[in-house]
């Protein structure tokens, strides 16, 4: 798959052996020996066969990539039939005109079933969040986890690098039960993972959909010239992290969030919000003071609730101190900024 980093891709090894065990298997498809694409990848017999057994995204690229080439089939092995070398490329450009990320993503589902039917790919958008979906058709067998995961590997990598931009993940499915190492797929996607599911799915902020395609068709030449990284650290940059703050602070409505709460709410740690916060020039206190001033603003211009019942509203412990921090904002006070709104 011709997907290429677009941060630093980690050093240790993360990319559990069981995906090697995918390699081979497509190997053994085929009727092929896969020593030469162990031998690229670095692995040795012991580790192939370790049920802890883990390589780093450098090694598994070289493995899969030769494998795709020697093998002419870069869905080594899932489906019933071959995907010739290119296939995923092909399904890159189609999409990459796309002028937004939901047209683009929609556009890949679709052209996906061009491919084949032993699976299709659906994007769902609903109030809050959007849903990319895996339908089965066909028994995937043994290489079932493989394929699935790495299918979803490849929309978020390519969705990433083509609004360049990290997608936070809310949440992912799976429809099997929660493999011996489990502990990789935080990594692959995101803390909140469930197995057992009815299907395969990884769901996330919709507003990621309305993002511009940003790359060039020169860029996307660049980019194919790489191969697949499976386990590859995920973008840095949200360009939808700051609204996703101020979201969450808005709806709070009263409530006191610490940072702790919101970056919860954003299924991300404590420091790494503040990390990408900073930078994004700007801060939790900061975006704390945005939310109070809009929150109150909103409601003083309805006319209808009382100035101690915005002063709650926004955060604050009295209206005292609400009509001080109002005033250092607007330079008016919450009765005289009603008036004059009126």
């Amino acid at each position: 798959m011709p997907f290429q980093a677009a941060t630093a891709i980690p050093r240790r090894a993360v990319t559990p052996a069981a995906f090697v065990r995918g390699v081979v298997a497509a190997y053994a498809r085929y009727g092929r020996d896969p020593a030469e694409a162990l031998q690229r990848g670095q692995v040795g017999p012991d580790l192939v066969s370790s049920p802890d057994g883990r390589v780093t995204a450098a090694q598994f690229e070289a493995l899969a990539g030769h494998a795709m080439r020697e093998l002419d089939d870069e869905a080594l092995g899932w489906f019933s039939r071959r995907l010739p070398f290119g296939t995923y490329g092909m399904l890159c450009r189609a999409s990459i005109t796309a002028p937004t990320l939901e047209v683009a993503l929609k556009r890949w589902c679709r052209h996906h079933r061009l491919l084949t039917e032993d699976v299709l790919l659906d994007l769902e958008v609903g109030e809050e969040t959007a849903l990319v979906s895996i339908r089965e058709l066909r028994d995937l067998g043994p290489l079932r986890e493989f394929c699935l995961v790495t299918l979803l590997r490849y929309v978020l990598g390519f969705s990433c690098w083509a609004v360049d931009s990290r997608i936070a993940l809310r949440a992912a499915e799976f429809p099997y039960p929660e493999p011996h190492h489990v502990s990789v797929y935080p990594t692959i996607f995101c803390r909140n993972i469930r197995f057992d599911a009815d299907r395969a799915a990884i769901t996330f902020d919709k507003h990621y959909l309305s993002l511009p395609l940003t790359r060039s068709a020169a860029d996307l030449d660049n980019m194919l010239k790489g191969a697949l990284r499976l386990t590859v650290l995920p973008y840095r940059r949200d360009r939808l992290l700051v609204e996703r703050v101020r979201r969450v602070l808005r709806s709070a409505r009263g409530r006191s969030l610490g940072a702790e709460d919101v970056a919860s709410e954003l299924a991300l740690s404590t420091r790494t919000m503040h990390r990408r916060l900073r930078e994004e020039a700007t801060s939790l206190r900061n975006l704390k003071e945005e939310a109070k001033f809009e929150l109150a603003k909103q409601e003083l211009m309805r006319g209808r609730t009382p100035i101690k019942r915005i002063a709650e509203i926004s955060g604050f412990r009295n209206e005292k101190s609400f009509s001080r921090a109002f005033r250092s904002w607007t330079g008016a006070s919450p009765r005289e900024f009603r008036g004059r709104y009126r």
